[in-house]
């Protein structure tokens, strides 16, 4: 990504409705994966760090990050060394993991393929693999471009390539469902219009609350029952 992403994403994790809904859904989403605690846990990818605290209440844990400045923050943040790592093929540590966590970093990387059976070597026995990544190839906007994304899953592809991978996909969810009609009328409307504004700005105050709170209910349903189509998706994969 750019590094005013990055410098974007650092400032706006712990209050932007969609990082502190994304988190509380992730947060159930580990929970509900984990068969033991307190666990192993490997963040690849962990970008400015905004997830570290979260995961730290589940067990030990490690994480890296290509991007400099972000490893820097995550760093900063949580008391942490964050050392550098790369997918698939500079992954910093030797050791085996109850849970690995790819939050929206595997659209970012060519090889996904690859990434995945790099990981799926670092699991431990009965160890998953925790992916969210950005949905629907139609979707395809602005915004994936200043990411740096080479693709969108959908439910089919992520399923596919986890296959490929030696991985079983043992659930798969589409999720921000309930707000999907608003985002896609929104980026219709962007289109039309010729805006490039990012998708990620603060909203005001009572806006901010009220779109964390709708789409933080989904964290009461994700893992539990399957949605049929959302801005992104959710995969639980382990060894097949």
């Amino acid at each position: 990504m750019d590094s005013a992403v990055y410098d974007r994403m650092n400032d706006l994790e712990a209050h932007h409705w969609w990082f502190v809904a994304r988190r509380n859904i992730i947060a159930a989403l580990v929970g509900r994966a984990l068969s033991k605690r307190p666990a192993r846990i490997l963040e690849a990818g962990c970008g400015s760090g905004g997830n570290l605290q979260m995961l730290r209440s589940f067990g030990e844990v490690d994480a890296f990050e290509y991007h400099g400045p972000a490893r820097e923050a995550a760093a900063r943040k949580t008391g942490m060394t964050i050392p550098f790592g790369a997918l698939p093929d500079a992954l910093p540590f030797d050791d085996v993991y109850d849970l690995i966590g790819l939050f929206d970093v595997l659209e970012h990387i060519e090889d996904d393929m690859g990434s995945l059976v790099a990981l799926r070597e670092r699991l431990a026995s009965g160890g998953k693999i925790l992916v969210t990544v950005p949905a629907l190839p139609a979707l395809w906007s602005g915004h994936d471009v200043r990411h740096h994304h080479f693709r969108r899953y959908t439910r089919t592809s992520l399923t596919e390539v986890a296959r490929k991978a030696g991985l079983k996909v043992t659930y798969a969810s589409y999720f921000n469902f309930f707000l999907f009609p608003l985002a896609v009328a929104a980026r219709a409307l962007k289109r039309m219009a010729g805006s490039d504004v990012p998708d990620d700005q603060m909203p005001a105050g009572w806006l901010n609350a009220l779109l964390a709170r709708i789409f933080g209910t989904e964290r009461h349903l994700l893992g539990r029952v399957r949605l049929p189509i959302g801005l992104s998706l959710v995969a639980v994969m382990e060894r097949a």
